[in-house]
């Protein structure tokens, strides 16, 4: 079945939660750059620090790559439209975000985060993407959520559903709609912040052979002229 489009238009605080720097780019980049065509302000939170995509570079120890993801980020985003002052790096350990204590502990920075901003609508990932980090990225903003006086409007983006090697069954659920957001007119904007990701789809870090690379295959599904979304119904 062929998802509907919806349109998106905004020009009230949007945030969105990356659980690795580079998701906010791939699920939602042509949403970003869309949103900031029409001047809505658009704030970022990237939970961890991504430094397990090569944990045994020598190049790039756990520091030098917690630097280069972000400036890789910085470099997306202000390609997005995004100013860099609206980038916030939480810094979890990548890999570890699932971790009781971790949720437990950054719920209340990431409550204070959220009323500092307030948002009124929320990009965050698929509630049942394959990735720990992501699913338990969703968890920390839905208990963040609590903070707020007021209930945003929550919009999840797959990223590793697109896998055919990790990808699960959507949940039949009647409470959950699918849907897509026609990017055309920006998408080339998200390629080249895609490209900025050097670490993540190059050569770039080349004493790691087991470190991780997105294939041209996965990055195929982030290039289309079209983002998909899910979202509870009311």
């Amino acid at each position: 079945m062929r998802l509907p489009f919806r349109s998106l238009t905004s020009q009230e605080p949007v945030l969105v939660v990356a659980p690795h720097p580079d998701d906010e780019t791939l699920g939602c980049g042509g949403a970003i750059a869309l949103l900031r065509l029409h001047n809505c302000p658009v704030s970022v939170l990237v939970i961890s620090d991504g430094t397990q995509s090569h944990p045994r570079s020598r190049k790039y120890p756990a520091p030098v790559l917690q630097q280069l993801r972000q400036q890789e980020t910085l470099d997306a985003l202000t390609t997005l439209g995004v100013d860099q002052s609206a980038v916030t790096f939480l810094r979890l350990p990548d890999g570890a975000v699932s971790t009781l204590a971790t949720l437990a502990q950054h719920q209340a920075e990431c409550g204070a985060y959220l009323k500092a901003i307030a948002p009124k609508t929320i990009f965050l990932p698929w509630r049942h993407d394959p990735h720990p980090d992501h699913r338990a990225t969703w968890q920390l903003v839905h208990s963040a959520i609590t903070y707020l006086r007021f209930t945003p409007r929550l919009i999840e983006y797959p990223i590793w559903d697109w896998d055919s090697e990790q990808s699960v069954s959507l949940p039949n659920s009647a409470q959950i709609t699918g849907w897509r957001l026609d990017i055309k007119a920006v998408v080339s904007l998200k390629q080249r912040a895609i490209a900025a990701y050097r670490s993540q789809i190059t050569d770039l870090i080349d004493d790691d052979p087991e470190g991780f690379r997105l294939t041209p295959e996965m990055l195929a599904n982030f290039t289309r002229p079209w983002e998909v979304y899910f979202e509870e119904i009311k």
